[in-house]
């Protein structure tokens, strides 16, 4: 206990009607994170001080370290009924509102915030984050650059500003601030960067993505305590396994995962699905509540909640599927609720360490992808990635709805913009410069993506209509499209996940090359699993020159289509995969 708590109990013990001194004993545990003595403090304060706007603020703020955020919101509206004019409560209340996923209103929070408090410059980025899943990007890069110029050392809103323009595939300016960030985060290892951001951006390495990851999750979880370890499992009991996603519903882990759970043989396993995502009332979210045995809303409870539920329903395994993607909930995995806990498939790569121990237990890979730096213990299954025996169906069409050629190559990319670099674009134009007429199919992502791709062809000499932009459609109108393409050219640093496999499920081949952390390691995990180790080039210039090939050799690539179509069904076998990785869980548990 710090020395000014004891100070201000001493006091309170000659004082104790002085509601000031309750106020900054509940900060004091608040800034250490405690947060049942800081509530406990702030509700003595408040009844010596009834309706006091600050002190309805500290409990909305002991609510927020809580992750109930309802009730953090709750109070922040309480206590900006006694005062609006409350800079730091409009900024706390538009947080959570972000957290429950009302970003119009967090919005409208953060301007009347700005209003009052023009300087702040963590104010700038948050309503950045706010117009950035409102899909308003210009504005949100624009409240990002707005945060640097004001405060140039608030790293998170420059790794935003950095990851908004990649989407927008505006690379102006990138280069030196990926720079500053890895400067950054080898001079402080407790730089705070958003792990996921960090995996897409060029040049940084495995060593320097765990560091990210490390300090990010001693930010979030250092401050949690585990629950006490339990007993090894009696032997003769089914295991009871929990996944865990913020994507269960119309997601493309619908297409990867349902299968295999619904498989698990439930003499051996009893499977509990732990939702965090709100009901999209989809087919897809109805096919993961019937392949569970044990549905489990959590969307509206704390993780140290869910962490008790988990503890008393017995759960012996854990398995994260959403990692530091949106919506995270891995703080869960810091109370140790489970006796093994696994990081798989949603975040790609490792979640670091949080006060000197890995915060997962285990990450499941394969010898592709073991070869990367992690601080988990690895479980090596053939392949990483599970698949569904089918994917949605929908009729294709012909090219010419697609607006692509009917007798040209067509090469395609449908990976989001983010994934496109400078150089794999550059590849990709001396590719079209040396295939007369063919086209390359993008994903129309957002408007500055087209427009700014658009502008980098004709800097490279590349007519604008030899970019054809598939617009949003349906998950089955997606996949079935892909057939029309004759070949498919992989990103990095940041590959083709789904879209490798949905690709493969259509017979269209993939030339990727192997990088050195996970996300670029990912294409050629799946290729090799179905021995198309061919299609695995050294480096790209021998990407560039086989994709040449291929388009102007029929034979090769008919020769190529047709092993893809033969082999690619390797990836499509949930009970095998199934069966495999309940004896990865067996073992683990055992290890456990």
């Amino acid at each position: 206990m710090s020395d000014l708590i004891q100070q201000l109990k001493q006091q309170l013990a000659r004082s104790p009607q002085d509601p000031e001194l309750y106020y900054e004993l509940g900060r004091q545990y608040l800034r250490l994170k405690q947060a049942d003595p800081a509530e406990q403090a702030f509700m003595q304060s408040l009844n010596l001080a009834p309706d006091h706007p600050q002190i309805l603020m500290q409990l909305g703020n002991v609510a927020s370290l809580r992750a109930d955020e309802s009730g953090a919101a709750q109070y922040f509206r309480l206590s900006l009924a006694q005062n609006p004019n409350q800079a730091d409560v409009h900024f706390n209340l538009a947080n959570s509102l972000r957290q429950l996923g009302d970003n119009a209103t967090a919005i409208k929070h953060y301007q009347q915030s700005l209003q009052l408090a023009p300087q702040d410059a963590e104010c700038h980025n948050n309503l950045g984050n706010a117009y950035r899943e409102q899909g308003q990007l210009d504005l949100a890069v624009g409240a990002y650059a707005r945060a640097i110029k004001l405060d140039p050392q608030l790293l998170h809103a420059k790794v935003h500003w950095i990851h908004q323009k990649q989407h927008m595939a505006d690379w102006q300016g990138l280069d030196a601030a990926i720079t500053e960030v890895r400067q950054a985060l080898q001079q402080n290892p407790q730089a705070l960067i958003p792990p996921f951001a960090f995996l897409a951006m060029p040049g940084t390495d495995a060593h320097e993505q765990l560091a990210c990851a490390s300090a990010w999750a001693q930010q979030r979880y250092g401050h949690i305590p585990g629950l006490p370890a339990r007993a090894p499992k009696p032997g003769n009991e089914r295991i009871k396994l929990a996944y865990v996603s913020s994507d269960f519903r119309r997601h493309p882990l619908a297409y990867l995962l349902t299968d295999v759970i619904a498989a698990h043989d439930r003499q051996e396993f009893e499977v509990f699905l732990y939702s965090n995502a709100r009901d999209d009332l989809s087919a897809e979210r109805q096919a993961f509540v019937a392949a569970a045995d044990h549905w489990v809303d959590i969307f509206s409870m704390t993780d140290a909640e869910v962490a008790m539920q988990m503890r008393a329903a017995g759960i012996d395994i854990l398995v994260d599927l959403t990692g530091y993607t949106q919506h995270s909930r891995s703080g869960i995995t810091a109370y140790r609720p489970a006796r093994s806990h696994i990081n798989w498939l949603g975040y790609p790569g490792s979640m670091g360490k949080v006060n000197g121990r890995p915060l997962f237990d285990a990450i499941i890979v394969d010898a592709t992808l073991s070869q990367v730096a992690v601080n988990e213990q690895t479980i090596v299954l053939p392949c990483y990635q599970p698949n569904n025996a089918q994917r949605p169906a929908a009729l294709a069409g012909t090219r010419t709805q697609h607006g692509l050629p009917e007798q040209d190559f067509v090469f395609c990319c449908l990976n989001q913009s983010f994934k496109i670099t400078p150089e794999i674009f550059g590849s990709w134009m001396r590719i079209l410069q040396q295939v007369p007429g063919s086209v390359l199919w993008l994903l129309q992502c957002n408007q500055w993506a087209t427009q700014n791709l658009q502008q980098q062809a004709l800097a490279a000499g590349i007519a604008i209509n030899r970019l054809v932009f598939a617009p949003r459609t349906t998950i089955a109108e997606h996949i079935t499209r892909q057939q029309h393409a004759d070949l498919m050219l992989d990103t990095s640093p940041y590959n083709a996940h789904t879209t490798a496999s949905d690709a493969l499920w259509q017979g269209v081949p993939l030339l990727t090359v192997a990088g050195d952390t996970f996300p670029a390691r990912v294409s050629a995990s799946l290729l090799k699993h179905i021995g198309l180790d061919d299609c695995i080039c050294a480096d790209w210039t021998t990407l560039e020159q086989r994709a040449i090939h291929l388009a102007k050799d029929k034979q090769a690539l008919a020769s190529l289509k047709a092993a893809v179509k033969a082999q690619a069904n390797a990836l499509f076998k949930p009970e095998v995969f199934c069966r495999l990785l309940e004896q990865a869980y067996q073992q683990q548990l055992s290890l456990a």
